[in-house]
């Protein structure tokens, strides 16, 4: 059954619809001044339900804090847990505060605009994309369960990321900083093999190979909230990597005298931490080197696996095999992220055209089929000077 009615109210007469849902109970809307648009939204559901797109104007009364609590529980069992802290931190601390009380159905794209403005105001552009993921993804949900007809986060102008110059140790900075160092040998493991600082302090007696002087990395180690979390690898992809032979000493050494489950580097029991940016061991090791050199540049441990591709890049190593051995999705990802250390194979390819482009010049005929550069055309004896 579906109706447009009359009604009479202090202002005059309005009109209301009556229809039945898909679920079988009965709908309605009221306060429509004219008539035909009480029959035009009629029609409207109409359709809606013959397609079965419609949407219960009643189920977007549910606020966003219980979508988010539900979501943010979801995250907690599919996300790592360092992932996952950073998800729930933007959620309790941005946007939860803003968006908690809202009804899904109220949220504006306006508002998310004005919101993500007043974020990117104040905090990092990881930091407002970051919040501004975490309320869409609750969106997504609303949209999926047919509370909203669509995400009003799409399409908010985001801020962008800052990328930061990458740094590249030499194979002389390397040694000079691991002589400088507490551990010499991980120094020399990270710019040589391109492992994250989890990755290689997660490292087990068991995952190496000393017959094929390989490691296997099946684990991850991150500091989440003050405490130690082992894991998979970032992108939960296990891999083999090849050991530097230079190292392979100290790696047949701890392989004697520690157990299986003994962990590699360090004391072989405790994880080691990661060492503070400002005053820990690294950081001292590369103050160190900067007075012997002043021209050392100031890197952090994650700059030791920019450094592995640099070094791996400039030796001639081929891209796939620099892909893997850093763990990338892909070679394409590998060469999006490092094109920077690919500049001089542009001057390569220009001289390789030069000098096919002088080969084929040689040819005869060739120079009569080509135009002249503008710099050749030959000028008119009783040409005059140029007029400006």
């Amino acid at each position: 059954m579906r109706n447009v009615y009359e009604y009479k109210t202090a202002q005059g007469i309005r009109y209301y619809v009556r229809y039945i849902k898909p679920d079988g109970s009965r709908g309605n809307k009221r306060g429509f001044t004219r008539k035909r648009d009480a029959a035009a939204f009629l029609a409207s559901v109409k359709v809606d339900i013959d397609r079965h797109e419609y949407i219960d104007p009643r189920s977007g009364d549910i606020r966003v804090g219980e979508l988010g609590t539900a979501w943010i529980a979801e995250k907690q069992v599919l996300l790592k847990a360092s992932t996952f802290h950073s998800v729930e931190s933007a959620w309790r601390t941005h946007v939860s505060p803003r968006w908690s009380r809202v009804r899904v159905a109220d949220v504006r794209h306006g508002d998310i605009r004005a919101w993500v403005a007043e974020l990117a105001a104040e905090r990092s552009a990881s930091t407002v994309l970051r919040a501004h993921g975490v309320l869409s993804g609750i969106l997504d949900v609303a949209v999926r369960d047919r509370r909203i007809p669509a995400n009003p986060a799409l399409g908010v102008p985001m801020p962008r990321k800052r990328m930061k110059r990458r740094v590249y140790l030499s194979h002389a900075q390397v040694s000079a900083l691991a002589q400088e160092s507490r551990f010499p040998e991980l120094v020399y493991f990270l710019a040589y093999t391109g492992l994250r600082w989890g990755e290689a302090t997660a490292l087990r007696i068991r995952h190496i190979d000393l017959n094929r002087q390989r490691v296997f990395v099946e684990e991850n180690a991150v500091r989440v909230s003050g405490k130690t979390v082992v894991g998979t690898p970032k992108t939960h992809v296990t891999r083999t990597v090849p050991i530097p032979p230079f190292l392979m000493p100290y790696f047949d050494a701890v392989a004697t005298v520690r157990g299986e489950e003994s962990l590699v580097f360090g004391d072989g029991t405790a994880h080691l931490i990661l060492p503070n940016s400002k005053d820990g061991w690294f950081a001292a090791a590369v103050r160190r080197c900067q007075r012997s050199d002043a021209r050392f540049p100031r890197v952090t441990p994650h700059d030791l696996r920019h450094t592995t591709a640099s070094l791996a890049i400039s030796s001639g190593a081929n891209v796939k095999a620099v892909q893997r051995m850093l763990g990338h999705a892909s070679a394409a990802m590998t060469l999006d992220t490092y094109a920077d250390l690919f500049e001089d194979d542009l001057d390569a390819v220009s001289l390789s055209l030069e000098a096919a482009r002088q080969k084929a010049s040689a040819g005869e005929g060739w120079r009569k089929n080509v135009p002249l550069l503008s710099h050749e055309v030959p000028r008119p004896h009783d040409e005059g000077p140029a007029i400006p």
